[in-house]
């Protein structure tokens, strides 16, 4: 029992010694927020003294008064700070959209020109093959018809069925423009198989420059001309082609056979090759021979070089084209010039 008082003693005196504290830290508090209520409410005179016999001015005031009119003017100038700075960085902000946007414009402006531009070549483009397709005798009505069709791809990605009120007129000339590319495939493909049956009768008929590679210039044209040794006008026969030099190689002017390897003191060293249709051509004064009489050559075959054999006073091709028992003018089959 004694134990037990002895323990509710010592309870006691810890509970009153805790309320001691707590009363006398809340006191504590009490009275430090007093003085500080006391001290903020103390009143201040503020005088204003002009420098003019004008009446001084004064106002009383305490110390919160000033303290909440410090924190108010504070706040204000911090926030005028911080809006200021935010208005710069917004105005930075409109200047670039607006450099962004005028660089737009101008690259808009440019595509415009440029649409202009594809539009205006695109019908030049379409006029000419139009003229093509009349000349070749091409039937333009299935173009015709596949330009009003839905079902181009060409034209499906300008599609305009839904344009915006304000489009470009560019667009709708573009749309035109696509579905007639994608119309004219057709036609174009048919012009492509003519081509390459005719590719045979090209190259069955003498139509290329005799020099490889397109080399040499005429020297001598057909027809009536001064005889270079003898002074004395005289029908020539062919073309002279000249490269200031020897040994420039010499190619067959259209697939046929070599008919004809000799030499004779009109031609020195010649070839005679025949070809279809009635076509023979010669090629003389050569300074050697590379293929033997009843050989086939194809056009732009090696079959000589140049040189100066013959009736000759310089190094050059003398070069013919008969047609059966007649000669004709090479100017009229020498229009095309081989790359290799």
């Amino acid at each position: 029992m004694a134990q037990t008082r002895r323990y509710k003693r010592v309870e006691k005196n810890i509970v009153f010694s805790i309320l001691h504290a707590l009363s006398s830290f809340f006191a504590f508090i009490g009275r430090g927020f007093l003085k500080i209520f006391r001290a903020g409410d103390r009143k201040l005179t503020i005088m204003i003294v002009p420098h003019s016999q004008k009446k001084v001015i004064n106002f009383q005031t305490n110390v919160f008064a000033l303290i909440s009119g410090f924190i108010l003017v504070t706040g204000i100038a911090v926030s005028f700070v911080y809006f200021n700075k935010q208005a710069i960085g917004t105005n930075s902000e409109i200047s670039r959209l607006r450099e962004e946007n005028r660089k737009t414009q101008a690259s808009l402006d440019e595509l415009r020109d440029e649409s202009s531009n594809l539009i205006q070549t695109a019908k030049r483009f379409q006029s000419t093959l139009s003229q093509s397709f009349s000349i070749l005798g091409v039937d333009q009505s299935v173009s015709k018809s596949a330009n009003t069709g839905s079902g181009s791809d060409l034209a499906s990605l300008f599609d305009l069925q839904e344009l915006s009120h304000g489009s470009l007129q560019e667009t709708a000339e573009i749309k035109d423009l696509a579905s007639y590319l994608e119309s004219s495939i057709q036609p174009l493909e048919q012009i492509a198989k003519m081509l390459e049956l005719q590719g045979t009768l090209f190259a069955d008929i003498p139509s290329v420059w005799p020099l490889k590679g397109g080399i040499g210039h005429i020297s001598m044209a057909f027809g009536q001309n001064k005889h270079p040794i003898t002074g004395q006008w005289y029908i020539h026969k062919g073309l002279d082609f000249s490269t200031w030099r020897s040994g420039d190689p010499i190619i067959a002017t259209a697939n046929g056979q070599v008919v004809t390897v000799a030499y004779s003191t009109d031609f020195g060293n010649y070839v005679v090759i025949k070809h279809k249709h009635g076509f023979y051509t010669r090629y003389a004064h050569m300074s050697s021979t590379r293929v033997g009489k009843g050989q086939f050559v194809s056009q732009g075959d090696v079959i000589g070089n140049v040189g100066n054999t013959g009736t000759s006073t310089a190094a050059h091709l003398h070069y013919e084209v008969h047609i059966g028992d007649g000669v004709v003018d090479p100017a009229k089959y020498v229009y095309v010039k081989l790359a290799k």
